[in-house]
């Protein structure tokens, strides 16, 4: 068996994302699991070096990853100029992003990191630019793509089953505690803006790869943010003040004429089947995708509804939906992609995941803000 052994710089991951979903369930399983396979007889094993400012929780952390005591440090420039490792990989805040990345590409590392790559649109695009110029292969997280639920709507929409798409309508979030009594599910640098903080900047960079790959081309937004909660409590117990938003409410309108709404939100209770939903109307049928379920209405199965509040209604709306079946095993949609990214990397497949599809997410997210502050509709250029 031949064995393509890349070393992975792995910057920024003993925050939750980094360490749960890009090391343990992606690198590590991807180990655990005899590397990722590009042939009868040639396979790809992952070499993780682990980079940080904090080296008891690097130490720690790789007891958590069964690596070795020498595939942690705290030099980044050092590790950078091992030839040994290949790949970059940047899950630190957004903010910093930029600044290690460009440091490996300078030394000739393949790139691939979390979104949002940069705080702002022109420097998305530039990082984008300085990689391609620089002939290095590279990519962004666009993970949502990989979730069981999304890749049996995207199965519907392949097949047929909704003929002319007319509506796409996402529902996301959850109740984040605010601290004051309870332990918090997110960090609080989330709801500070000048920590790089809000839901608009977080999720809009999802939302745009999510519409573009199963939807169309964005055309133009609408968005309005909020801070409901203007006060919450950090980690230490301390009050502060809430300067970013922890809400979203926005409009899509898609080139193909479609018509996208999300709400987004850290302050809602959820009664649905999931903490995202996306439901999705067309001339043929309807369907409602959930991060693992999606289940289907066709046109022949809809009720004839009539309006009677006088009355319980006759009909249970639930009834008529069908589960869409699993006829596919569903791995770990950041394991899916880091595979792919690997397979492009050894053997040049294609990964159309770059940092340009990167840049598009930090600019819907721009003129998502823009578009609150100014209160009226935008379009969106092409960026590229």
């Amino acid at each position: 068996m031949k064995e393509h052994r890349i070393g992975i710089i792995m910057n920024g991951v003993t925050g939750r994302m980094g360490t749960n979903q890009h090391l343990l369930r992606s690198i590590k399983a991807i180990i655990d699991q005899g590397g990722v396979r590009i042939g009868d007889d040639e396979v790809i094993i992952p070499n993780p070096i682990l980079v940080g400012r904090s080296a008891s929780k690097l130490v720690e952390l790789a007891k958590r990853a069964g690596l070795p005591e020498d595939r942690i440090s705290t030099d980044l420039d050092a590790v950078l100029k091992d030839p040994e490792n290949q790949i970059y990989f940047d899950s630190t805040l957004t903010g910093q992003r930029p600044s290690g990345v460009r440091k490996a590409i300078k030394a000739g590392k393949h790139i691939y990191c979390e979104k949002p790559t940069a705080t702002t649109s022109a420097e998305a695009l530039a990082l984008y630019q300085e990689v391609t110029a620089a002939g290095l292969k590279n990519g962004v997280v666009q993970d949502k793509l990989w979730l069981p639920g999304l890749l049996k709507l995207k199965y519907l929409i392949d097949t047929g089953f909704f003929g002319e798409i007319l509506s796409v309508r996402g529902e996301f979030g959850y109740w984040v505690f605010t601290g004051e009594h309870e332990k918090l599910q997110r960090p609080s640098w989330n709801y500070r803006k000048e920590d790089d903080g809000g839901i608009i900047v977080d999720m809009l960079c999802h939302w745009q790869y999510v519409i573009q790959n199963l939807f169309g081309e964005i055309k133009s937004l609408t968005c309005l943010g909020a801070t409901h909660i203007p006060t919450r409590w950090d980690e230490k117990g301390k009050t502060y003040k809430c300067t970013a938003d922890d809400s979203a409410y926005a409009t899509f309108e898609l080139e193909n004429g479609v018509i996208c709404h999300f709400n987004s939100s850290w302050t809602v209770r959820v009664n649905r089947e999931d903490l995202l939903t996306l439901q999705v109307d067309g001339t043929k049928g309807s369907a409602v995708a959930g991060l693992r379920d999606c289940k289907a209405q066709a046109h022949a199965a809809t009720p004839r509804c009539v309006w009677n509040p006088d009355i319980d209604s006759p009909i249970d709306y639930k009834d008529g939906w069908t589960r869409v079946p699993s006829n596919d095993t569903y791995d770990n949609a950041f394991k899916v992609q880091w595979e792919l990214f690997l397979k492009h990397v050894v053997k040049n497949e294609p990964f159309p995941w770059n940092l340009l599809q990167g840049a598009k997410g930090v600019q819907l997210a721009e003129l998502g803000l823009q578009s609150w502050e100014e209160r009226r509709w935008l379009d969106v250029p092409k960026l590229g």
